[in-house]
């Protein structure tokens, strides 16, 4: 069967091709604004942008299967219906949805995304996981934080489910290849819910120096950011306040039959 992934190199994306490029049963399609810096072997690199949609018939040309990453924009609900529509009409859609899709804000940002793919026609199932643990080794993210020795995040009573990418992407591919998994929407955890003091602590004991925790306010969280990437992720770290990332769930295990991995599996593993 042929899989398109929209976002090959993105953190999901990328986990998703480790698990699906050898299977002898897949052609991997990896879609990116720019398919020369798609190197992963036995992956097919092709053009695929949200902002040049004449290019979207020739990236879904004969897939079978989609794993659909929303990009991070105010018209991604539009964005999305109008891509699926260039997909043949037997497409299967994953799409890589978030906790708590009616509660994202923006006049249910996320909500309006999954409704665009329920309606498209095509059979789909929803993986809606919380944080990446990745989030916390990214530059762009917490990463060169976490280098100079402090790990900064609002609401210091809040706790975080985080989640490996890597299990989200062997859910994502149980869902991509079974029609078992059709019409279902699987809201993904890891193990453990803690509180940013404890994030702290392991990773200060995965690297062998401290990291230290500080609380820098919504206001300091949202420094250097504007527009609806400001709003949403403020809403998003009201949420967080909320408890919306803190439940644990049982869908990992309960889907591939071994524990999700833990927060310090992964600070293990990445340290």
């Amino acid at each position: 069967m042929r899989i398109l992934i929209t976002g090959v190199r993105g953190k999901t994306g990328s986990a998703l091709a480790d698990r699906l490029a050898p299977r002898d049963d897949v052609e991997l399609w990896g879609g990116s604004s720019d398919p020369a810096l798609v190197d992963h072997d036995r992956v097919v690199p092709v053009e695929l942008s949200w902002d040049r949609p004449e290019g979207w018939a020739r990236a879904t040309d004969g897939v079978d299967a989609v794993f659909a990453v929303v990009p991070l924009r105010e018209d991604a609900p539009d964005l999305v219906a109008s891509f699926l529509a260039t997909t043949p009409a037997s497409t299967h859609v994953v799409l890589l949805s978030e906790r708590d899709p009616e509660h994202s804000g923006s006049e249910g940002w996320s909500a309006r995304v999954e409704r665009a793919v329920r309606e498209s026609g095509r059979s789909w199932t929803m993986v809606r996981p919380g944080w990446f643990m990745q989030v916390l080794t990214d530059p762009r993210f917490f990463g060169e934080q976490i280098a100079e020795g402090r790990f900064a995040f609002p609401h210091p009573d809040a706790r975080m489910a985080w989640i490996d990418t890597r299990d989200i992407a062997e859910v994502a591919e149980l869902a991509l290849t079974d029609e078992r998994h059709v019409g279902q929407a699987y809201e993904l955890s890891g193990p453990e819910a803690v509180p940013p003091a404890r994030t702290a602590a392991l990773l200060s004991a995965a690297l062998g120096r401290t990291v230290r925790y500080t609380d820098p306010g919504i206001e300091g969280s949202l420094e250097g950011l504007s527009g609806f990437e400001r709003d949403l992720t403020a809403l998003t770290y009201e949420r967080v306040r909320a408890g919306h990332f803190a439940l644990v769930t049982d869908t990992v295990s309960r889907l591939t039959g071994h524990p999700a991995r833990s927060l310090e599996r992964f600070v293990a593993d990445a340290a």
